[in-house]
């Protein structure tokens, strides 16, 4: 069974850092890529980054260019987003998503974990 588990989220403070979690299970992620979304309350989805499982390469949106940053580690099948510099506009439910295609769509991405929150608050 395909699941995915985010984990990290939390309250941290306008310029703080967290980095977010996503494990995978069910499958091995060496060939996949894995889109980060985010979501705030009476907002659509949106997509805040993708990495290659195989190749390592990533995209970023230009609202958190230079802020965020995507890795993995196939051999825990677990991939991170970094995310420094946040501001208050970063809080929302975040989410990782498997897919075959490096997009910014959801629609591009079969499996979605459960998402975990980032606020942004002094």
């Amino acid at each position: 069974q395909v699941q995915l588990v985010e984990s990290g989220g939390g309250l941290v403070q306008p310029g703080g850092s967290l980095r977010l979690s996503c494990l995978a299970s069910g499958f091995t992620l060496d060939k996949d890529v894995i889109g980060w979304f985010r979501q705030a309350p009476g907002k659509e989805r949106e997509g805040v980054s993708c990495i290659n499982s195989s190749d390592g390469s990533t995209y970023y949106p230009r609202s958190v260019k230079g802020r965020f940053t995507a890795s993995r580690d196939n051999a825990k099948n677990t991939v991170y987003l970094q995310m420094n510099s946040l501001k208050p506009e970063d809080t929302a439910v975040y989410y990782c998503a498997a897919g075959e295609v490096m997009s910014m769509s959801p629609q591009a991405y079969d499996y979605w974990g459960q998402g975990t929150q980032v606020t942004v608050s002094s």
